[in-house]
């Protein structure tokens, strides 16, 4: 991405991606904190050059929970002018989000890179507002 950016500047760029859906054992949703400003969201990002989405989700939440996952499904694909976003940076996209329906199978619970600050399960009613306008009934309708 950092390569597309250097041509593009901060300019709106179509992201394909993905995103995890992981509930424990009570019906809560997993979701991340970021060490940026920016708002909570599920284990999340882009799908790099030569990655399947599948590949990239396992590799997404290993990186920002320490989680290893194994995917039991797809819950929607999400796209549209509803899911722009600005990062602190400027830089704009529009995402196209595979949703996948994950469970933990193992892992430390360790985030592996730099941008997760925090790591927390939600209930449908006390969780954060996210990132990106997900439906409520599509995040907990799996568990």
């Amino acid at each position: 991405m950092s390569r597309l950016r250097r041509k593009v500047g901060s300019d709106l760029i179509l992201s394909p991606s993905v995103a995890a859906v992981i509930h424990d054992h009570e019906g809560k949703l997993l979701l991340q904190e970021k060490s940026s400003d920016e708002a909570w969201s599920q284990p999340a990002g882009g799908i790099e050059l030569g990655e399947s989405p599948q590949e990239a989700i396992i590799r997404e939440v290993m990186e920002e929970t320490g989680y290893a996952v194994r995917i039991h499904g797809i819950l929607g694909v999400f796209g549209g002018r509803a899911f722009r976003y600005t990062y602190p940076s400027g830089d704009r996209v529009e995402c196209v989000v595979t949703l996948f329906q994950c469970a933990i199978i193992g892992g430390s619970g360790v985030p592996t890179d730099a941008e997760t600050k925090s790591i927390r399960y939600f209930g449908r009613h006390d969780m954060p507002e996210l990132a990106l306008p997900y439906p409520k009934d599509d995040l907990f309708r799996a568990f």
